[in-house]
This record gives structure tokens, C-alpha cells and sequence, in this order.
């Protein structure tokens, strides 16, 4: 009979909620907790049936849950949180500011070790799924190059920087590839593209009454780091279009790969996502990896892991045989 894996949810936001949907559609995964910073009664009274915790207590659950999921932010929370929860728990995050990742994988290894816990890092879509495909390709085409598109979706921190300059009162901005980009390289070519030949942004603004329209455009294009260095349009609408058609959390993207074998055949790899919900996708895969978790650390291994280190069978409540028999 197979075993339930007892799952703990650290964090309530929009990935939180997707994390505690994604178990439901998995028979051998059972929620026993949702983890917060926030009043336990005030969740509660949202009427869910499920048990909330404050944070502070999470260590009185420890041999009570088999992975702890990590939902909360890779600013600030998980530079704490996954370090910390390593120590007592087998844990999944989704910590996704690439240049920090080396350095993050060292700091939670150091701590799963020491807790004799295994830590998956950096799982989702990028990092995650994207960087798995990014591998496989370079892997079988050496020679070549590989492009990666975002989109299109909805960025959440250019969206937060919109809604921080005076005068705007909400917005969001999708970030959209170029396809004449994506045709040229699904074409064989491998050109050089600058910042802005590769992906667009789209901002759809709501300025507070009586505000200065050019102003917050020029604000907006002009942003260094998030805006300055792409092609970007600036559309006002009210609130009420806002809540009707941008109210949702689209995403996606791809990643190809174009290069040549032999004496210059033309060969193409090519991972694509089309996303509704950015975060119940990125739950989903939280989800699959916190099975992978709990897996390897039945075989008493220990330590940080990434997606690069975990076989795929081992995301998959099948068994290996039923695997090689359906799948392969």
C-alpha cells in the first residue's frame, strides 16, 4: 500500500493556495497544516477547512509532517525560512533570483546536512522546468545557442514598480516576446539579439484623479532596470476594465535551442508553457518535487538538491515499473 506524505505549507499568498489545491489532486499527499506570520483565527475565519498555524510554533510539528513547502518570497523570506526549516523538516522552495542561487544551494545544504534533511531549491517553471530543458539541450546540440522567452504573462515585481509612482493608483505589466524574435530562431538562425529585440512590455495603468498622464508614461519608460532597456507602452484605463481584464495571472514561455550536428544539419529543440495561473502551475511543481523530497530522503540521503539532481521517475507516484511500462 502506498505510503501518505504528509505535507506542512509555509506561507498563504496566491502560491500558498495553489500548493494547497495541487494536493487535493494528488491521492498519496495530505495537508496537515498551513504555516503564517498571520493571526491563525483570522484565517480561520474565512470558514476553510484547514488547520492554520502561527509560524512561531512550527517546530512542534516536527516528525508530524514529511516536506515542508515553502511559499513565501525569495527577497526576504526564503533566505530565512529554507535555512532555518532544513534543520527539522524536508523542505521544497521556489527561490528564483538566479544570481543568488549558487550561493543559496551552499547556505541550505549546510543546513539540511547538519538536520540530516533533504532540500530541493529553485523548483518551478524558471528555475525549474525551464532550467531542465535548458540543460537537455545543450547537452545533445554543443553546438549552437539557446534563447529563453518570458510570456505572455503578467510580472509581478514591474507590476509592484508601476504601482509605486506617485500619481498611479493600480496597474500591471505583461511581459511579451517578440515573434519576429522567435520566428527567426524557429527559422535555424542563431542571431544576437539586444535587451529589447527579445521581449516587449505592456503596461495598463490606473492614474489617480487629476494626475499627470505624461508624467507617470515618462516615469514608466524611463525606469532603469525594468523598463529603460525595453521597447514599453503605457495604456490608461479605469479601475473597473482593470478588474474585468487584467485581473488574472497569465504566463508562460519558452526555451529553444538552435543548432547544428554533422557537417551543419539544422536541428531545433524547443520547451514551451502556456499558463492561466502562473501561481497554481508553480504549486503544481512545488508539489511534484516535495514527492521527489520525500523519496530521496527515504533513502537516507541528505543535503540541498536541484531539479538537475533529482531523476524523473521520482516525481511521479508510479511506480518505476508502472512507468517503464505506460510511459517509456
Amino acid at each position: 500500500m502506498q505510503q501518505t506524505i504528509k505535507i506542512g505549507i509555509v506561507g498563504y499568498g496566491n502560491l500558498g493556495r495553489g500548493v494547497r489545491s495541487a494536493i487535493e489532486q494528488n491521492a498519496d499527499l495530505e495537508l496537515v497544516a498551513v504555516f503564517s506570520r498571520r493571526d491563525p483565527k483570522s484565517l480561520e475565519e474565512r470558514g476553510e477547512s484547514v488547520r492554520f498555524v502561527h509560524i512561531a510554533d512550527v517546530e512542534s510539528y516536527r516528525g508530524q509532517i514529511d516536506v515542508m513547502i515553502l511559499c513565501g518570497g525569495s527577497a526576504t523570506d526564503l533566505p530565512e525560512q529554507t535555512p532555518q526549516l532544513a534543520k527539522s523538516f524536508h523542505t521544497v522552495d521556489s527561490f528564483d533570483t538566479h544570481a543568488k542561487i549558487p550561493e543559496f544551494y551552499e547556505t541550505v545544504n549546510a543546513a539540511a546536512s547538519q538536520g540530516g534533511f533533504v532540500s530541493v531549491i529553485s523548483t518551478g517553471w524558471d528555475p525549474g522546468l525551464f532550467s531542465m530543458n535548458r540543460l537537455l539541450a545543450q547537452s545533445i546540440l554543443p553546438e549552437g545557442k539557446e534563447y529563453t522567452f518570458w510570456g505572455k504573462g503578467v510580472s509581478q515585481g514591474h507590476s509592484d514598480a508601476i504601482r509605486r509612482i506617485p500619481g498611479v493608483k493600480a496597474g500591471v505589466q505583461y511581459t511579451v516576446p517578440v515573434q519576429t524574435a522567435i520566428d527567426l530562431i524557429r527559422a535555424g538562425e542563431t542571431p544576437e539579439f539586444e535587451t529589447r529585440d527579445k521581449h516587449n512590455r505592456d503596461c495598463y495603468v490606473v492614474a489617480e484623479e487629476g494626475a499627470d498622464l505624461d508624467a507617470i508614461r515618462e516615469a514608466i519608460v524611463t525606469m532603469p532596470n525594468y523598463f529603460a532597456d525595453y521597447n514599453t507602452t503605457v495604456t490608461f484605463i479605469d479601475m473597473e476594465e482593470l478588474r474585468e481584464q487584467h485581473s488574472g495571472m497569465p504566463h508562460g514561455g519558452f526555451v529553444i535551442r538552435s543548432g547544428v550536428t554533422g557537417s551543419g544539419t539544422k536541428q531545433r529543440i524547443e520547451f514551451g508553457l502556456e499558463l492561466e495561473s502562473n501561481p497554481e502551475f508553480t504549486a503544481s511543481v512545488l508539489v511534484a518535487y516535495a514527492r521527489a523530497a520525500f523519496r530521496l530522503g527515504g533513502e537516507g540521503q541528505t543535503g540541498a538538491r536541484t531539479v538537475f539532481d533529482i531523476p524523473l521517475g521520482y516525481l511521479s507516484p508510479k511506480s518505476a515499473e508502472e512507468l517503464r511500462r505506460e510511459l517509456l
